[in-house]
């Protein structure tokens, strides 16, 4: 919770860095927002740009992704707008340094001002804050299956019915303990005998004549 906080708040620190800095001094007290966005790709000019049109866009485009990314706690987003900041920065630098021939860093409102500074700053924080934030944790459900073999509860012919805990004994069963083959159960079945009865003329015959 603590790092989510301070990821947060670092994130939303760099986003706004990042979308004010063009409206600082960033070369010879000329504002970022000056810079035309396709003057990085065809070539810095002295022509002021609209602010929209500016290098202001893509600055607002990754604040964008900043805030969605605290929102979802996504640190993916948070480190995407971090890059757009700083590649967008160093691009402006190349094509600085090609137009000017170097680049000049100097405390008396020439050279680089604090508006690169800012820029920088923010995209670091951005990348800090997305290293900060732990992101979003999958929960997983854990579903309680009902057991296929589990043993039936009602009384059997044989007895009491089993508990699922209680090992099966049955002779013959791996759960069974090792008895001698022989032994049998203590009480043997009943069995019926014919038992003969006494025949009274067999025992005693009558008389012959």
């Amino acid at each position: 919770m603590i790092r989510n906080v301070v990821g947060s708040v670092l994130a939303l620190a760099g986003a706004t860095a990042a979308v004010w800095s063009p409206f600082r001094a960033w070369y010879d007290g000329r504002h970022g927002r000056d810079y035309a966005v396709d003057e990085l790709f065809t070539g810095i000019t002295d022509a002021t740009a609209d602010v929209l049109g500016s290098i202001l866009l893509p600055f607002a485009f990754a604040a964008l992704l900043a805030l969605v990314g605290v929102v979802l706690r996504s640190r993916l987003l948070v480190a995407l707008a971090g890059i757009v900041v700083l590649g967008f920065t160093v691009f402006w630098m190349v094509r600085v340094g090609q137009a000017e021939g170097s680049l000049v860093v100097s405390g008396d409102g020439q050279g680089l001002g604090d508006g690169v500074a800012n820029a920088f700053g923010g995209g670091v924080l951005l990348l800090i804050g997305a290293l900060v934030m732990p992101g979003r944790k999958s929960r997983a459900h854990r579903v309680d299956r009902p057991d296929r073999h589990h043993r039936p509860t009602h009384p059997t012919p044989d007895g009491p019915p089993a508990s699922p805990d209680t090992p099966d004994t049955t002779p013959g069963t791996p759960d069974a303990p090792n008895d001698h083959p022989q032994a049998s159960t203590p009480y043997a079945a009943t069995r019926t005998f014919d038992v003969p009865t006494p025949d009274p003329e067999r025992e005693n015959p009558p008389p012959k004549g």
